[in-house]
């Protein structure tokens, strides 16, 4: 694998083992403050897509998939107040949804790249995020897959709540995975400042 994409890889490593740390700690009702993190590994393989290309943000992909399967795997050795902080639902779903979403996004940043700066980080993030909230939380915690792991009792997910609190009653699981894509859809719009400025520095440097 080139050197060149180790920048890449470390960053995407690194949003993931802290994605993995983050998500077990609260932050208010209705998000985890790996809310906050792991959507800057679309960022990552965006700038890897414009920079260099399609084969090398799939590299960093995958590469983040690996350090994810690492983490679950270690995850579910330790034990927390209920049981392994990682459920094999959980592993699941963290797998799936990440491999899933940041492959649609390669691919929809590599149809869109000629177009206007902005449009094809911000489709395919915007596009990538909700199915990646929408596989991770359906996988880990619907009701309807309860079959995946019989053994784990996620009851308590499908309670029936207020919809982030204020809206129509829903499963509690809804209003997290609601409240999760919010905050994908935020930073996806924020993350095209760190974006622009980036890839201005890498044009003046290639000049």
């Amino acid at each position: 694998m080139k050197t060149i994409y180790l920048p890449g890889i470390l960053a995407m490593a690194a949003i993931v083992v802290a994605s993995n740390i983050l998500v077990q700690f609260l932050y208010g009702d209705w998000l985890t403050y790996g809310a906050f993190t792991y959507p800057f590994a679309f960022l990552v393989t965006d700038l890897m897509n414009r920079i260099y290309g399609v084969a090398a943000a799939r590299r960093v992909v995958f590469a983040g998939f690996v350090v994810g399967v690492i983490c679950s795997l270690i995850g579910t050795q330790i034990q927390g107040d209920f049981g392994p902080l990682v459920t094999l639902r959980i592993a699941l779903g963290s797998g799936i949804a990440f491999l899933t979403a940041q492959l649609l996004d390669v691919a929809i940043f590599d149809r869109l790249r000629a177009g206007a700066w902005w449009r094809a980080p911000l489709a395919s993030t915007l596009v990538g995020s909700s199915i990646d909230t929408a596989l991770f939380f359906s996988i880990a915690f619907s009701g309807t897959l309860r079959f995946l792991e019989p053994g784990n009792d996620v009851s308590w997910a499908g309670d029936a709540v207020p919809l982030i609190g204020m809206g129509p009653e829903a499963p509690l699981w809804v209003s997290l995975a609601f409240a999760d894509w919010l905050v994908k859809l935020s930073l996806a719009v924020l993350a095209l400042v760190p974006f622009r400025i980036i890839m201005g520095s890498v044009i003046k440097t290639t000049t």
